[in-house]
């Protein structure tokens, strides 16, 4: 697999960390999860139970190993040491104090082990007037301005109906650890990857940040429409609601032909996108008066036929039914020792060495034995420290 023979130490909770460590994990890299012991990460909690076990925390966490492991006990550190020493990555999305409070920030970590990638994934970054705050997705999707510009504007401000600043912060970490781990193989020494929740929503902004920077233009809420680019949007059909993106003039032209409406290509109104931004409303309802004649599945064949880029609104079983998201395995079974699990598949396809469901999300504490004989402790020093709840 892509990434075998690397090792991640992964001390995510909840969301960014373990989600990063899952995207290294189902490439291959041999991923340990460090929990507390006792109860373990809090994701285990959360969300809908199969058979007794957090779907949320088994998508979050599959490919995994377990260790419990109590970073405050003298103990604990000594075992945390040895593993760093033969680790390549390290993961955490703890506030930025922690790590440094445990005696585990990234200077410390390279004293170990000078090629170690460190990769801490905060809130609002590792340092600056916010460093220290707590920080959830929801607040990150507030912040960064995503939510000002998602929703209808005479509605409040909506979030994404997913962690989404949460999902980012992690992709982009995945995305830092292997640009780092790249670069530790022409110079032969790690380096530190921060990543926060805010400074990844803000880096989607793309054309709504344009409109700010180059017009000095503070972008609004405009619900389904496009915000500079009409029409483009959400159409009523006669059983439901379609997308339709037909970008561009020459899109434009070829919606309003099959429409019936090659009128409107010379009407003042709508001889140029900007113009058709301006009388949206008009141009609108005129698509809605005829989209609302025909059913979804009619519209989607019609308008794609026609070269006009056309798809439903789907609810989640509608989506998982469809062909095309079969075809491509973005549901798969997983095995836990519970029973079978639904999981989303992989949207990265690498021919050669491709994503895979090697192992079952773990067991609190599963791999504690396995993990320490290799580092050298016997199996009745195991025993001792599972005694004293170090592990």
């Amino acid at each position: 697999m892509a990434l075998s023979g690397i090792r991640v130490l992964d001390l995510g909770r909840f969301v960014a960390g373990p989600f990063c460590g899952v995207l290294l994990a189902d490439l291959g890299a041999d991923v340990i999860k460090i929990e507390l012991p006792g109860r373990g990460d809090e994701l285990r909690y959360h969300g809908v139970l199969v058979n007794g076990e957090s779907a949320y925390f088994v998508m979050m966490n599959r490919n995994k190993k377990s260790l419990t492991l109590d970073l405050r006990s003298d103990e604990g550190k000594d075992i945390f040491r040895r593993l760093v020493q033969n680790a390549d990555v390290v993961v955490e999305n703890f506030r930025p104090d922690v790590m440094r409070k445990l005696g585990f920030h990234y200077e410390a970590l390279r004293s170990m082990n000078a090629g170690i990638v460190y990769c801490g994934i905060s809130g609002f970054g590792k340092d600056g007037p916010y460093a220290l705050r707590p920080s959830f997705d929801f607040i990150a999707q507030g912040m960064s301005g995503l939510m000002s510009v998602t929703g209808f504007p005479d509605g409040e401000p909506v979030r994404v109906g997913v962690p989404i600043s949460d999902q980012v912060a992690a992709l982009y970490a995945a995305y830092g650890i292997l640009a780092a781990l790249q670069a530790r193989q022409r110079t032969g020494t790690g380096q530190e990857v921060q990543v926060s929740l805010v400074d990844g929503m803000i880096s989607l902004l793309s054309f709504q940040a344009d409109r700010y920077f180059g017009a000095g233009e503070v972008p609004t809420r405009v619900g389904n429409d496009h915000p500079v680019s009409s029409p483009y949007g959400t159409f009523k059909a006669l059983d439901g609601y379609i997308n339709v993106a037909p970008a561009g003039d020459p899109m434009w032209e070829r919606f309003a032909r099959a429409l019936g409406l090659g009128d409107l290509i010379c009407d003042p109104r709508f001889l140029t996108n900007d113009l058709r931004c301006e009388n949206r409303r008009d141009l609108n309802r005129i698509i809605n008066e005829i989209t609302s004649r025909r059913t979804m599945a009619d519209w989607i064949d019609f308008l794609n036929a026609a070269g006009v880029p056309c798809g439903p609104i789907y609810s989640l079983d509608q989506t998982f039914a469809d062909p095309q998201v079969q075809h491509q395995q973005m549901m798969l079974d997983l095995e836990q020792s519970s029973g079978k699990v639904k999981t989303l598949g992989f949207p990265l396809k690498l021919s050669a060495t491709p994503a895979d469901l090697r192992r079952p999300a773990p067991q609190l504490g599963q791999h504690n034995t396995e993990i320490l004989i290799a580092l050298g402790y016997s199996s009745a020093e195991v025993e001792r420290l599972h005694a004293r709840h170090v592990i």
